[in-house]
């Protein structure tokens, strides 16, 4: 069997040696070079072809986004991205994944040995993914971007609409490649769309700056969720990283409840904790999103959310960055409609409009 060929790209000698330790315990993964900048990167990227780039964000001579941005342009191939946990970090690691980097993992603050172990299966689990990632799908700027019709909009007044309205829930799931897809899916949607929970695989602080960012380029308002948050029409609310999101209804009201229950599916937060707690609270009155995402998270709970009456949608395999999370969502039955990412907009708002 083919290895999947890394170059470790860092400025830390140490990161560097770390990180080649740990891929190392992977017989599929074999770590073909390092390099301590850019430059040293870029000769090496053409002696060596790599599957899979690790970059640092932060290194000196070039820093890694503006490496990102040359290398997808020139010689596209699987980035993950190495970033610190602070505001700085995640922002540039936003930026990244809207460049074209498949994935990322965050440096531990104090011990980096210690730390890094801690994160070994994360890392060769994303390795892996990203060497299977499609890159030929088209670059952000190229793809057909989501378009809705007026008469796919949730158009209702009156009280009954109120009620009709926060009575609908939608519930999406996604991991690798979720952050731009979920902003596709959620930047051309009406300020009156019904509740959206989005739960998306990411670290704690990443949530929080992803929802900001979300938030100012959508005419809905999206927030890292709080517990005991209203759900509401017009709002959408993000699952924090390190924490599961469940819905729950007194009466007419629906709210959320975060907690640090113990990992489904090696994840906090899971899609399949969310889309459990909505088919339980919101039934037939709830639409169900799975998009990009390497593994099985939210596929059994999704069938869930379809035999209680929920509209369910996928995302087809030629518009995901990884097709794990939709595929297994699809073997297992639980979805009604596959579509790509710049149609399933306006499939939801049909739907809830009807």
């Amino acid at each position: 069997m083919k290895k999947i060929r890394v170059l470790n790209v860092d400025d830390s000698a140490l990161m560097r040696q770390v990180l080649a330790a740990l891929l190392a315990k992977d017989p599929e993964i074999e770590v073909i070079g390092a390099a301590p900048d850019p430059y040293v990167a870029r000769e090496k990227i053409k002696a060596l072809n790599p599957d899979v780039i690790t970059l640092d964000v932060e290194m000196p001579r070039m820093d890694g986004i503006t490496f990102l941005e040359k290398l997808m342009r020139g010689h596209p191939m699987p980035v993950i991205m190495v970033s610190s946990l602070t505001e700085a970090g995640c922002e540039t690691t936003l930026r990244a994944l809207e460049l074209g980097a498949v994935d990322f993992i965050t440096k531990p603050k104090i011990d980096l040995r210690e730390g890094m172990e801690e994160v070994a299966q994360d890392l060769i689990t994303k390795v892996k993914a990203a060497a299977c990632a499609n890159l030929k799908r088209q670059p952000p700027g190229e793809r057909p971007k989501a378009t809705i019709q007026t008469s796919q909009m949730p158009v209702r007044t009156g009280s009954q609409a109120m009620i009709k309205t926060t009575d609908t829930i939608i519930a999406i799931g996604s991991s690798t490649g979720g952050t731009e897809a979920v902003k596709e899916v959620l930047e051309v949607l009406p300020p009156n769309t019904p509740p959206i929970l989005i739960t998306q695989h990411m670290p704690e602080r990443f949530t929080k700056t992803w929802a900001d960012r979300m938030n100012t380029l959508c005419r809905i308002s999206v927030k890292e969720a709080e517990d005991g948050d209203s759900v509401l029409p017009g709002h959408a609310l993000v699952a924090p990283g390190g924490y599961h999101m469940v819905l729950e209804r007194s009466g007419a009201r629906y709210s959320v409840r975060i907690n640090q229950d113990p990992p489904v599916n090696r994840h906090r937060p899971s899609v399949d904790v969310t889309f459990a707690s909505v088919a339980r609270y919101a039934g037939a009155n709830a639409v169900g999103v799975i998009l990009t995402g390497m593994g099985g998270d939210g596929a059994k709970e999704m069938l869930t959310m379809k035999q209680a009456g929920a509209f369910t949608i996928a995302q087809d395999e030629a518009s995901c960055v990884v097709f794990g999370m939709p595929k297994e969502a699809i073997k297992a039955g639980g979805v009604d409609k596959v579509l790509p990412l710049h149609e399933i907009a306006g499939a939801i708002l049909a739907h809830v409009s009807r």
